[in-house]
C-alpha cells in the first residue's frame, strides 16, 4: 500500500518569538505552539504579575500552565529537517545570510532597519506577519545594516546635512547638526541623480572617445601588420633579386679570372717550351767549348772557336709571368675594395631605412603629429559646380544662388560639389574651415559628373566616402549607407588624415586637441582627390 504524504510549509512550524524552526516545541491551554524555552522565557517576565498570556492571541491563564512535549510536532520537526531543499535557497558566498535561521542559512531577502536583521523568505513572512500594523521599515537585504543606523543615537539615517556632507539621524538635527543645512535623504537623492545621469553621461562619453581611440590603434595595429608583412614580401624580393645579381657579378667574375688564366697559361708554355729549347743549345755549346779548350790543334781549335763561340739567338722577351701575378694581385684587392663598398653601403642604407620605418609607423596622436603629413590643395576649376564661387587662388568654395559663368567641361558636377586638383597617396593630412551644410569627401576621379542619380553624390556610390555636417546633425555616408554619429557638437575646424596603403580615412574635430569624430578600415584601390558637397554655406582650405 502507497504511503500517504501530506505536503506542508517550514513557517506552519515556526515557533512565532524566535521565528525559527520549533526546537523542543510544546503546546499551550489556547493551542498555540512554541518552543520550551521561548514560552518558557516569556512567561518568567509576566511572574510578578501572576498573569501568564499568549504572545499570539493574547489569552491569559492563571495559574502558569504546567509545560509538556507535544510528540507529534516535534517528530513532524525532526522529519522537516531532513527534507531537501533546492540548494540555491542556501546562502553562498557574496550573499547575505538570514539572521535567524540556524544551523545552514537561507538567502535573506530583506533586512528590517528597525530590527537591524536580515531575513529570508520564510522568515520575512513571519516577521511582517508578527510586526503587522508596526511601522518597521525593510530594504533589500544588505551586510551593511550598521552602516544605515546612526551610532550616537541608533536611529535610522534618513536626513542628509548639507552643510557636513554626510547622513544623519532626525536626532542628530536636534544637537549637533543644528541649524545646519539639512533636507530627507530621499530630496538629496532627487538631486544626486540628476548629477548622476550627468556623471553617466560623461562616462559613456569618455568610454566612446576610448573605445574610438582603442579601434583606432587596433586598426593602426592591423594596418602596421599588413605594412610590415608586405614590406617583408617586398623586402626578400628585392634581396633575393640583389643576391642573384652578385651571383651573377660572381660567375662573371670567375669566367674573367679563369679566361685570363688560360691566355696567361698557354703564353707561359710557349715561353717555357723555348726557354728549355736555349738551355739544352747553351749546354751543348758549353760542352763542345769544354771539348776545344783541350785540342792540341791550333788550325781545328782556331776554326771551331769561330763557330762556337756564337751564342743561340736568345728568347728573353717581357715576362708574362710577372704581368700575370701583378694582374691578379689587382684584381683580388679590387674585389676586396668591391665587398668592403658594398657592406658600407648596405649598412649605410639600411639605417636610413631603419630610420624611415620607425619615424613612419608612429600612429599620429597630436596635431603636430598629423601636421607633419599636411599637404597644399587648391580646388580643380573644370570640376565645380556653376552655383559654387572659388575664391583666394582657388581655397575657398562659397554658395551662391548666381550662375557662374564657368565654360562647359566634362568634369563639371551637376551637384554642388567640386574635387582638389591633387591626389592623395601614402600618408596625408589637409584641414578646412566650414560653416553650414558641407559633404567633406573623398572620391575616385571616376566619379560621374553628370545626371541627377546618386552615383553623381559624394558617399551616396562605392567611390567616395563623406562626413555630412551641418549644426546639430553629423553621419557619415558612403554607398549610399548612412552612419549617424554620435556627437552633438564638433568645431569648425576639421582636419582629415588618409593613409592610403593601410586603408584608414579619419576625422578630426581641431581645437586646443584632436578628437576623433569618425574612423573607417577599407581597402583604397584608386588614387584618392578631396572633395567638397557646399550649399547654403562655405569651405575655405587651410
Amino acid at each position: 500500500m502507497a504511503e500517504a504524504r501530506i505536503s506542508v510549509d517550514q513557517k506552519e512550524f515556526t515557533c512565532p518569538v524566535c521565528l525559527d524552526l520549533l526546537k523542543d516545541p510544546v503546546t499551550i491551554p489556547c493551542g498555540h505552539s512554541y518552543c520550551k524555552s521561548c514560552i518558557t522565557g516569556c512567561w518568567d517576565q509576566e511572574d510578578q504579575m501572576r498573569v501568564y498570556s499568549c504572545p499570539q492571541c493574547r489569552q491569559t491563564f492563571n495559574p502558569r500552565p504546567a509545560l509538556a512535549r507535544n510528540t507529534i510536532l516535534a517528530e513532524m520537526v525532526e522529519k522537516l529537517k531532513k527534507t531537501k531543499l533546492p540548494a540555491d535557497c542556501y546562502a553562498g558566498a557574496g550573499d547575505v545570510q538570514c539572521d535567524v535561521c540556524t544551523g545552514r542559512k537561507y538567502k535573506a531577502v530583506k533586512s528590517c532597519l528597525m530590527c537591524l536583521n536580515s531575513y529570508c523568505q520564510n522568515h520575512l513572512e513571519q516577521h511582517n506577519s508578527f510586526f503587522k500594523g508596526k511601522s518597521h521599515k525593510v530594504t533589500d537585504a544588505t551586510g551593511q545594516l550598521q552602516e544605515m543606523i546612526c551610532q550616537k543615537h541608533e536611529k535610522i539615517l534618513e536626513v542628509f546635512c548639507r552643510t557636513d556632507q554626510k547622513c544623519i539621524c532626525v536626532l542628530c538635527t536636534m544637537d549637533e547638526h543644528k541649524n545646519h543645512n539639512t533636507v530627507s535623504a530621499a530630496a538629496q537623492r532627487t538631486e544626486k541623480q540628476k548629477q548622476l545621469k550627468e556623471t553617466k553621461k560623461m562616462f559613456q562619453q569618455r568610454i566612446q572617445e576610448r573605445e574610438k581611440d582603442l579601434q583606432q590603434l587596433r586598426e593602426a595595429v592591423e594596418s602596421h601588420k599588413r605594412s610590415a608583412q608586405t614590406a617583408v614580401e617586398d623586402s626578400e624580393r628585392i634581396f633575393t633579386e640583389l643576391i642573384r645579381s652578385i651571383e651573377r657579378s660572381r660567375s662573371e667574375l670567375i669566367r674573367l679570372i679563369r679566361d685570363q688564366e688560360k691566355q696567361m697559361v698557354s703564353l707561359v708554355e710557349g715561353r717555357l717550351e723555348r726557354l728549355e729549347q736555349e738551355i739544352n743549345d747553351l749546354r751543348r755549346r758549353d760542352a763542345e767549348l769544354e771539348q776545344l779548350s783541350h785540342t792540341q790543334d791550333h788550325i781545328q781549335f782556331l776554326q771551331s772557336f769561330q763557330s762556337l763561340s756564337a751564342p743561340p739567338e736568345s728568347t728573353d722577351g717581357n715576362d708574362d709571368s710577372l704581368i700575370f701575378l701583378f694582374s691578379s694581385d689587382n684584381m683580388r684587392e679590387s674585389v676586396h675594395q668591391l665587398r668592403n663598398k658594398l657592406e658600407d653601403y648596405c649598412k649605410e642604407e639600411l639605417k636610413k631605412i631603419s630610420d624611415r620605418v620607425t619615424f613612419t609607423n608612429i600612429v599620429p596622436r597630436t596635431r603636430n603629429d598629423f601636421l607633419q603629413y599636411s599637404h597644399q590643395l587648391t580646388l580643380d576649376l573644370n570640376t565645380v559646380n556653376k552655383h559654387l564661387r572659388l575664391s583666394e587662388r582657388n581655397r575657398v568654395i562659397t554658395f551662391t544662388d548666381t550662375v557662374q559663368s564657368y565654360p562647359d567641361h566634362p568634369d563639371r558636377f551637376y551637384f554642388y560639389q567640386v574635387l582638389c586638383r591633387e591626389s592623395v597617396c601614402g600618408r596625408c593630412y589637409w584641414e578646412l574651415q566650414w560653416s553650414g551644410y558641407v559633404f567633406i569627401s573623398v572620391s575616385y576621379k571616376i566619379i560621374c559628373r553628370k545626371g541627377r542619380g546618386i552615383e553623381c553624390l559624394f558617399g551616396s556610390n562605392d567611390h567616395s566616402w563623406s562626413l555630412y555636417c551641418c549644426t546639430f546633425s553629423y553621419s557619415f555616408r558612403h554607398n549610399n549607407k548612412q552612419t549617424v554619429l554620435p556627437v552633438k557638437s564638433i568645431s569648425s575646424r576639421i582636419g582629415v588624415f588618409v593613409d592610403h596603403s593601410a586603408g584608414t580615412l579619419s576625422f578630426y574635430s581641431v581645437s586646443d586637441t584632436m578628437s576623433l569624430i569618425h574612423t573607417v578600415q577599407t581597402t583604397f584601390t584608386q588614387p584618392l582627390y578631396p572633395g567638397f558637397w557646399v550649399y547654403k554655406s562655405l569651405v575655405k582650405l587651410c
